[in-house]
């Protein structure tokens, strides 16, 4: 989606959360890098704001060692000096009215300065104790006015929202401030290479839409496995869980974009429609159905890479009695003509003994009409490995060489990342990118959000009545026994790539 021949709009982006962890990881590394492909407006600055007290100078020391970590790009001395030369830091604390106004000069200083005409990016990579802060902020003191022929957009990171009611407050408080279309609800695993290559997959090859449904595919599975434990994150993890983590938002964006039906165009609004579409067709969960199909796990003491690690319950800041769940497996169910009744896998966890993220799509097997002494008979496999690989594996069966009838499984694979030549841009560069241009595509719209919320909100209701027995398996595991005989129940298992 990024286009280098597109001219970007002047603007301000504005940081809030200056000095936390996504910013030095993830966002600053991102600006490096949109700078050394000259892809940043001309007219353009960055202000990151934070409550801590410093001065230019030393926040530019304090974040240039992020970019000689994160950036895919080594530092280049000019590089750094054309970002840094736009780069301010701004000290302000978010509850405060008072700070606010002479923010405001501030920031229209820099639009002059820098002829950016009104136009903002307020990004919130803050705690979510702070979005309705800062935005109810931002409008008590004109931040936001667009009514001078400028616009203001605002990038919120997940969690939006700990259910659906908190979700449904948090945005009508947004949506006061902001319209809908400048709401740019961010999922990094949009951004991620592999995953916009999906529609690519689907809707670009003669051989594969024909065929993309129920009739010709017996299931689909997707797995998000993670080898680290929480970490650093406990106090957020014991909020959240594997579900509001990973499942209410990025396994679900998964679901829909492998499922959904083709849009109008590549427009926005119609590849959204269509997402939607397939998140409200997700059959509804009844007590009975979340009780045979949703499968919850916490990870305790293991082993990984022949190092022994603690359970989740011995982790910094958990709850010795914990029971948030580190693990989560699913069948679920498309209500359309498209995928009737086939089921899809979803699967995520920590602790697991590979890190990946992939879509395993398996056809249906043929019968062995023709190949009845064949035990090698294997289903064909399509592979959309997401991250750390990105790339596309194809399992197809071909006879082995000799003078023998052998069928054997043979595989194509295209690995989008292996070669060193191929330097692709990282999920928060695009998505910088995305929002400097007003491009909303992979960001989630509202109705998304909260389809999403309708669907975990019963799963949580239900675990609410129904206390766990945990841990129960070990780290360095594929999870609890019990997602196996999830899928041992229709005759299947987890497809380990």
């Amino acid at each position: 989606m990024i286009n280098a021949n597109q001219p970007e709009p002047a603007c301000l982006l504005v940081i809030f959360g200056a000095t936390g962890d996504l910013t030095h990881r993830k966002l600053i590394p991102a600006l490096f890098n949109l700078t050394k492909e000259h892809l940043l407006p001309e007219h353009f600055a960055v202000v990151a704001v934070s409550r801590r007290t410093q001065s230019n100078e030393t926040y530019h020391q304090d974040v240039y060692p992020s970019i000689a970590k994160f950036s895919r790009f080594k530092p280049e001395s000019m590089v750094w000096e054309q970002l840094q030369a736009r780069l301010f830091y701004y000290n302000l604390d978010f509850n405060h009215s008072e700070g606010y106004l002479e923010f405001q000069k501030f920031l229209s200083g820099l639009d002059s300065r820098f002829h950016t005409q009104g136009n903002r990016i307020f990004y919130l990579a803050v705690a979510p104790e702070f979005f309705e802060v800062i935005v109810e902020k931002l409008q008590q003191h004109r931040l936001v006015a667009h009514d001078n022929g400028s616009w203001q957009r605002v990038v919120i990171e997940k969690p939006f929202g700990h259910d659906l009611n908190s979700a449904t407050t948090l945005n009508q408080k947004i949506a006061k401030v902001f319209p809908e279309k400048n709401i740019y609800r961010i999922d990094h695993y949009l951004g991620k290479e592999m995953l916009q290559n999906i529609l690519v997959i689907r809707f670009a090859n003669a051989f594969f839409e024909p065929i993309w449904n129920s009739r010709f595919i017996d299931n689909i599975q997707i797995t998000s496995a993670e080898t680290v434990g929480v970490e650093t994150r406990g106090p957020y993890y014991e909020k959240s869980g594997a579900i509001r983590d990973m499942v209410q938002n990025h396994l679900l964006q998964l679901l829909a974009l492998i499922a959904m039906e083709p849009p109008v165009s590549l427009d926005a609004e119609y590849i959204r429609d269509e997402k939607v579409k397939v998140l409200r067709s997700l059959k509804p969960w009844t007590p009975e159905a979340i009780r045979d199909n949703v499968v919850r796990g916490q990870y305790g003491p293991g082993q990984l890479d022949s190092q022994r690690v603690s359970g989740y319950r011995q982790e910094d800041r958990v709850k010795p009695d914990s029971a948030v769940e580190t693990f989560v497996a699913m069948k679920v169910m498309i209500d359309n003509l498209r995928w009737g009744a086939m089921p899809i896998y979803l699967r995520t966890g920590k602790r697991l003994p590979a890190k990946s993220t992939e879509i395993i799509i398996e056809f249906k097997a043929l019968p062995k009409i023709l190949f009845q002494k064949s035990e090698q008979l294997e289903s064909n496999l399509l592979v959309i490995r997401i991250q750390p690989q990105e790339g596309v594996f194809f399992q197809f069966n071909a006879k082995s060489p000799g003078q023998a009838t052998l069928i054997a499984p043979v595989q194509m694979e295209f690995c989008q990342n292996c070669c060193e030549t191929v330097n692709s841009p990282e999920a928060y560069e695009r998505l910088l990118y995305d929002v400097i241009r007003g491009d909303s595509t992979l960001f989630t719209r509202w109705d998304e959000v909260e389809t999403s919320w309708r669907f975990v909100d019963p799963i949580l209701t239900a675990w609410k009545d129904s206390p766990p027995v945990f841990p129960n398996y070990s780290a360095g595991t594929w999870g609890p026994e019990a997602a196996d005989r999830l899928l041992a129940r229709g005759g299947r298992n987890w497809r380990q790539i």
